[in-house]
């Protein structure tokens, strides 16, 4: 087996004790096993990443003294290394996911997602996506847009549908998986 590792710093201010911690474990990981430690730059919050957090937060890495076998600064074979460099192919993807029934838009506002969210633990169940648009009307859609909703894409998972994980640190375990948030359009 082959170990890849990655260190994905959001760069919208500079690097923080967390994301220091990560990116040493991963290192660390990736060296003692003789594998790759890559970093891929997760740049999607448009309003407040910036090329100057990027950088501070690449010197800070090197300060520690880490090095990259692949990613930003370095390139490699599975570039491009900036999210927004990627979004066409994930538009893409988001595109076949939904044209396939594997997927399907949201328009539950933050304030509605919040509300779900306390109902739920008020009757003392853990929060989370009851799937309200799973299976919405082009009538209920053209009004969401109407209204200038911006959806995101879920995945359309069989509902209650059980995964079960072999994990290195935590054993076997399952969940049951009910839906995931996966892009933003």
């Amino acid at each position: 087996m082959s170990v890849r590792v990655r260190f994905a710093p959001s760069p919208t201010g500079p690097l923080h004790i967390g994301g220091a911690r990560s990116a040493l474990f991963n290192w660390l990981f990736a060296r003692h096993h003789g594998g790759e430690f890559i970093v891929r730059v997760e740049d999607t919050d448009l309003e407040r990443s910036s090329r100057e957090s990027e950088k501070n937060i690449l010197d800070a890495l090197r300060w520690l003294g880490l090095d990259w076998d692949e990613g930003i600064e370095v390139g490699g074979p599975n570039g491009p290394y900036r999210q927004t460099e990627r979004l066409q192919g994930y538009r893409a993807l988001a595109q076949r996911l939904l044209e396939e029934g594997h997927a399907y838009l949201c328009y539950c506002s933050e304030e509605e997602l919040a509300a779900e969210r306390e109902q739920l633990m008020a009757k003392g169940e853990l929060p989370r996506y009851l799937g309200r648009c799973r299976e919405l009307c082009s009538e209920d859609t053209l009004k969401f847009e109407a209204e200038g909703r911006k959806p995101v894409l879920r995945f359309k998972v069989p509902k209650n549908h059980v995964v079960t994980v072999s994990d290195q640190v935590r054993g076997r375990w399952s969940l049951i998986v009910r839906v995931l948030v996966i892009l933003s359009s």
